[in-house]
C-alpha cells in the first residue's frame, strides 16, 4: 500500500519537494512492519549527510535540451555520447538526460557563488541491461564553487561522505587521472574501507566509486561565472552503485523490478 510521504520524516519527502527526484516510496505492512525501497532510503541518507555539510539540494527536468545536456557541459559535437546508441533522442533538440550534470549549469545560471549543491535524480542511457548496467538509474551529482576551492577540498568532502554513508568505517580515498569534458583535470575516485565494521567484500579493497574533477573554465563562463575569480569541483556517482556496495546487492536490475522480496529487507527505522 502507499502511505503518507511525510509520515515520520525529519526532512520533507523528496517526491513532493524535489520533483521526480527519488524512487517511488513504496511501503507495505508485514506484521505491522513498514518498509522503504533501498533507493529511497539511500537518497534520504545522502541528502541528510550533505545537508549537514552545508549543501543545498536541486532538481531539474528529465526531458532535457541538447544545450544543457551536452553543449553547456563542453561536450564536443562529435563526442560518442551524443550518438543514438548512447542517448535517447526525443526530437526537436531534446533528450532524456544522460546525467544529472545539466542541473549544475541551470543552478549556476540562477545562483551566485558561493555554491554548494547536490543533485540526486534519474538519468537514462540507451544501452543493454545486465547485472551492472541499466537503461535508467539514479545518479548523485555534487558541485562546489567559490574563490578558493581545490582538489584537497574535494577529497575531504568525499571522505566525509563515504565515512558517514558506509557506517563510520575509516575511509581512504585516492584519485586517478581520467577524462570528462566538463572538468579539468578529470579524476576517477577510488575508495578503500578499513577497520572492523566493514562489509567483507569491501574490506581493504580499492573500489572505483565515481568520477570527479575541477569544473572546466568553459563551463563556468558559459553559466555566467567568471573563471578567473571562481573555481570549483564536481563529482558524480550512480546511486544504485553506492547501494550495491553498502548492502551487498549484486544485480542492479533488482532495484527496478518491484520485487517485494528486496524491499522487505529494508525496514523503516523508527
Amino acid at each position: 500500500m502507499y502511505v503518507n510521504c511525510h509520515e515520520d520524516r525529519k526532512t520533507p519527502c523528496l517526491l513532493g519537494v524535489y520533483g521526480s527526484l527519488c524512487a517511488l516510496r513504496y511501503t507495505h505492512f508485514v506484521e505491522k512492519q513498514q518498509f522503504i525501497h533501498p533507493l529511497s532510503s539511500a537518497i534520504r541518507e545522502i541528502v541528510s549527510i550533505f545537508e549537514q555539510m552545508g549543501f543545498s539540494v536541486a532538481a531539474g527536468p528529465e526531458r532535457e535540451t541538447e544545450h544543457y545536456n551536452f553543449d553547456a557541459l563542453n561536450v564536443a559535437k562529435d563526442h560518442p555520447s551524443r550518438d543514438m546508441q548512447d542517448t535517447f533522442w526525443l526530437g526537436s533538440g531534446h533528450v532524456m538526460r544522460t546525467h544529472t550534470s545539466p542541473v549544475q549549469v541551470r543552478y549556476m545560471e540562477s545562483h551566485k557563488p558561493p555554491i554548494r549543491v547536490i543533485v540526486p535524480g534519474k538519468v537514462y542511457r540507451n544501452e543493454a541491461t545486465d547485472m551492472t548496467h541499466e537503461a535508467q538509474f539514479y545518479q548523485l551529482e555534487g558541485l562546489v564553487i567559490d574563490t578558493d576551492v581545490s582538489i584537497a577540498h574535494l577529497k575531504g568532502t568525499l571522505q566525509t561522505f563515504f565515512k558517514a554513508f558506509f557506517g563510520g568505517s575509516d575511509v581512504e580515498v585516492r584519485f586517478r587521472p581520467s577524462y570528462f569534458p566538463f572538468v579539468e583535470p578529470g579524476l576517477e575516485v577510488d575508495m578503500r574501507l578499513v577497520g572492523e565494521n566493514v562489509p567483507p567484500k569491501l574490506k581493504d579493497r580499492w573500489v572505483e566509486v565515481m568520477g570527479a574533477g575541477m569544473v572546466h573554465p568553459r563551463v563556468l563562463s558559459g553559466a555566467g561565472i567568471d573563471p578567473k575569480r571562481y573555481r570549483g569541483f564536481a563529482f558524480g556517482s550512480g546511486i544504485e552503485r553506492l547501494c550495491m556496495l553498502k548492502w551487498g546487492i549484486d544485480d542492479v536490475r533488482l532495484f527496478h523490478t518491484g520485487d517485494i522480496r528486496l524491499v522487505s529487507q529494508f525496514p523503516i527505522q523508527k
